[in-house]
């Protein structure tokens, strides 16, 4: 017999965790502040409350949180501690998350240069737990944590899929087991495991953040939200007047019902949040008005097209390359080389974006004034004379000029904030002493970086 929620009281003793309070009540359980004994770490215990109509689908959800849950090794989800006996009293101990959810924000609506950080933040969490085979399936402002220090934690990972462990949720085919204003339209058509899923759902939540509004409002039936894979949703500018071209763009990407028209990834959504000048803008970014209905009616009569189907997502590969370029010396036989190396690698990335880096030597008293913005001109010109051969599309690229005294931190740090995959640079050969420098640069970033590096030399 299942234990029921109600009788946890305060100095209760579950499995050597003894209750303090309860820190939450909702309909679909409850959240215990726990101790126990050697542990000084605050914990909460959570535990589904029974007697609701979908209580097998709660226990299937209780299961599958905390399969992922010990799986994760991040900081973007809450570190698990423990998890109980389903037959007997279920239960998930995890950290406590210090902060506040979104869904408890201040202000329905934040500004843009609130929006655009914290969306990048969400986007790195989103990108966290991807990459180790887990799609949420269910974020929405309730389900993201804001620490103090402004960190994402995405949290409740009851109706996630992880491509690795069985997906009981499926198994049961609920439409009341995702909430309905930010399910994408995969989810509508039963399909599960993919990451461009979440990253509609964040569309969602940046465009309910920025304009106050949800994009397709709250539908009530599984009919109602079926229409998501047809209508466009009003323009965010036409309800925030203030919010730039480039926002409309992300958030609208983010939208597109169709997922191979959206970004592919969770870190290019961060990068273009991060980097607004090197957003590419399309017809998405001028929208002030909804689409006619007369396209909008074509929209729908071919999503009847599509219908409902279930099965497994396709396989997803969306590559962050970053080519670090010696623009010092643009004449330098190495980059022939380089450039070789890139094409090659980008001919079998799939999907990718492109961030072509040239660090310059700078710092304190080193530039000052318009030689500073000379300098970064000059040097962005010849990067893009270098990536021109390359016949890059322009939604796929960007190119950044770093002024550092040390180039290898530099390059190690950049990487990393981006999500970089792969790191392309050339090197010196042993010869070449007029370069040795490099050569430090490149053994530096080789053994420091956290994603594959590909080093290029000549002779």
């Amino acid at each position: 017999m299942v234990a029921a929620v109600d009788r946890l009281e305060t100095g209760a003793v579950i499995d050597g965790f003894r209750v303090v309070r309860c820190v939450h009540s909702g309909a679909m359980g409850q959240l215990f502040e726990v101790t126990r004994e050697g542990d000084a770490a605050p914990m909460v215990m959570k535990v589904p409350r029974f007697g609701i109509a979908d209580s097998n689908e709660l226990l299937l959800a209780f299961e599958t949180e905390a399969m992922i849950l010990q799986r994760l090794r991040d900081t973007y989800s809450p570190r698990f501690v423990a998890a109980g006996d389903v037959t007997r009293v279920p239960y998930i101990v995890t950290e406590y998350i210090a902060g506040r959810s979104l869904d408890r924000r201040e202000r329905p609506r934040l500004a843009v240069e609130e929006l655009a950080p914290l969306a990048a933040r969400i986007a790195d969490a989103l990108h966290a737990v991807h990459i180790q085979g887990v799609v949420h399936h269910d974020l929405k402002p309730d389900n993201v944590m804001v620490r103090p220090d402004g960190h994402a934690v995405l949290i409740d990972f009851g109706l996630a899929h992880h491509r690795d462990l069985p997906d009981l949720i499926a198994e049961e085919r609920r439409f009341a087991a995702v909430s309905a204003p930010y399910v994408s339209p995969e989810q509508v058509r039963r399909r599960r495991g993919d990451p461009r899923s979440d990253l509609f759902a964040l569309g969602v939540m940046m465009y309910e953040l920025v304009t106050g509004e949800l994009p397709f409002g709250v539908p009530m039936t599984a009919a109602g939200t079926r229409d998501r894979l047809w209508r466009r949703p009003v323009p965010p500018r036409a309800l925030a007047d203030e919010m730039p071209p480039w926002m409309q763009e992300v958030i609208l990407r983010c939208l597109e019902p169709e997922a191979d028209r959206r970004y592919q990834s969770a870190a290019h959504v961060a990068f273009d949040l991060r980097h607004p000048g090197q957003v590419v803008l399309t017809s998405r970014a001028t929208k002030l008005k909804a689409a006619p209905m007369l396209s909008q009616v074509v929209r729908w009569w071919r999503s009847r097209e599509i219908g409902v189907q279930g099965g497994a997502a396709p396989e997803t590969d969306a590559h962050v390359v970053m080519v670090a370029v010696d623009t010092m010396h643009p004449d330098d036989l190495r980059q022939p080389e380089l450039q070789r190396a890139t094409r090659r690698m980008l001919s079998i990335a799939g999907e990718y974006r492109l961030i072509c880096v040239s660090v310059i030597r700078g710092g304190p008293g080193v530039n000052v004034g318009q030689e500073v913005v000379d300098s970064v001109r000059e040097h962005r010109i010849r990067l893009r004379h270098w990536v021109d051969p390359l016949e890059v599309p322009p939604e796929r690229i960007s190119l950044h000029v770093i002024e550092a005294a040390d180039p290898a931190n530099a390059l190690l740090e950049f990487a990393h904030a981006n999500h970089v995959d792969l790191i392309v640079l050339g090197a010196p050969a042993p010869n070449e002493m007029a370069f040795a420098w490099w050569r430090s640069v490149a053994s530096t970033v080789t053994a420091n970086a956290d994603c594959t590096v590909h080093v290029v030399r000549r002779g």
